[in-house]
């Protein structure tokens, strides 16, 4: 496991924690989660690219319609 130190102003960090005890969780745990969030949007934006470039249209119109469904 690895050690991630960042800088952001104190009133953000504030925030964060009252959104992390409003859910019971740590800060640490919130942001394992918000970055498991955005990389899984990052591959699927990836997958995007490269079924798009394949020139399948049916696939990325499938993948745009699931990330439609998605609540977030």
């Amino acid at each position: 496991m690895a050690t991630l130190t960042v800088r952001i102003p104190d009133d953000k960090h504030l925030r964060l924690k009252e959104l992390a005890e409003s859910q019971g969780i740590s800060v640490n745990k919130l942001i394992e989660e918000l970055s498991t969030v955005a990389l899984v949007e990052f591959d699927t934006h990836t997958r995007f690219k490269l079924i798009s470039a394949r020139g399948d249209v049916a696939e990325g119109l499938s993948i745009l319609d699931k990330l439609d469904s998605i609540e977030l």
